[in-house]
């Protein structure tokens, strides 16, 4: 995205936006250059003149984008007639973020996890939305028990969202199954304060890098809220599963970014920085079956 504050009102130019780092980096530049905007009397125009391909980060980061704009008192309005792409017009018609946002065009059952908002926590219908449109859909072979042992460690993902970012809009949710890529990804983004600065309200975290503070927040029975989810015990099941899949966890929270792979854990202090927290879940959509150890393992090509 990009955003033009010569124009009156100002332009939001949504780029073209893949699920890589360096695409991320770039929403998050243009984050900071929104909410540097004057919020009195703000009116935005989104525009997709330049948008050749939206992937899911970038349609979970725009919805976010456009209600924090609202939420600070903004006007925003879509130039739907700048929506000139048929395969863009088309995904952001099927994943529901046209109808969100006032576009006669109701979603349908496709290759997209449907974008999502949720303003409160309700663990019942993240869950159903996890387990019926995302891992549910049959795209990565694996077992009841094991689905629902990760769709729940997922909902933890929304719950320390929802009871540690502060966030005041919610927290936003996009995926998509890219069936020539074999990939099924998912994105959960939050406005909050991020996990580092939250870390670093306690007081033997306060000099923290964020580097260090991420790793503090995934050390198992490490928490900053002492009756809160441990968020360390909530990603190690999910982040063990992405590794047997030879998938990939991103984390990118304040000025800090974490990549999970088969091959081990980096952490990094960015240059750029956000606010929140994004998190985005990528599983390889291969023929193995995948379930828990104790499911009948002689009879498995992976255990897990």
């Amino acid at each position: 995205m990009l955003l033009l504050t010569k124009t009156q009102p100002p332009i939001l130019y949504v780029r073209t936006i893949y699920d890589h780092p360096r695409y991320v980096d770039r929403l998050f530049r243009d984050w900071y250059d929104i909410t540097q905007l004057p919020k009195d009397d703000l009116k935005v125009t989104v525009n997709f003149n330049y948008c050749k391909f939206l992937g899911h980060i970038g349609v979970a980061f725009l919805g976010g984008m456009v209600r924090l704009l609202e939420a600070n008192g903004g006007d925003v309005t879509f130039d739907w007639n700048t929506l000139t792409d048929k395969k863009i017009r088309t995904n952001l018609a099927q994943n529901g973020f046209l109808c969100d946002f006032g576009y006669n065009w109701e979603p349908w059952d496709g290759n997209s996890i449907p974008f999502r908002s949720d303003r409160q926590h309700d663990p019942i219908a993240i869950a159903d939305y996890l387990r019926y449109k995302w891992l549910g859909k049959g795209w990565v072979n694996i077992s009841p028990r094991l689905q629902e042992a990760i769709t729940g460690k997922v909902v933890e993902i929304y719950l320390n969202a929802f009871e540690h970012s502060q966030s005041a809009i919610g927290v936003f949710s996009c995926g998509q199954n890219y069936p020539k890529a074999g990939m099924l990804q998912l994105t959960v983004i939050n406005f909050g304060i991020g996990i580092p600065n939250r870390v670093r309200t306690l007081p033997e975290n306060s000099t923290m890098t964020a580097t260090e503070a991420l790793e503090w927040a995934f050390q198992p029975g490490n928490s900053t809220k002492q009756n809160g989810v441990r968020q360390g015990e909530g990603l190690y099941l999910l982040q063990e599963f992405v590794k047997k899949n030879h998938g990939n966890l991103m984390i990118f929270s304040n000025d800090g970014y974490v990549t999970i792979r088969d091959n081990g854990i980096i952490y990094e202090n960015k240059c750029t920085s956000f606010s929140g927290t994004l998190v985005n879940i990528t599983l390889r959509c291969d023929e193995s079956y995948y379930c828990l150890a104790s499911e009948v393992p002689q009879l498995k090509k992976r255990i897990f």
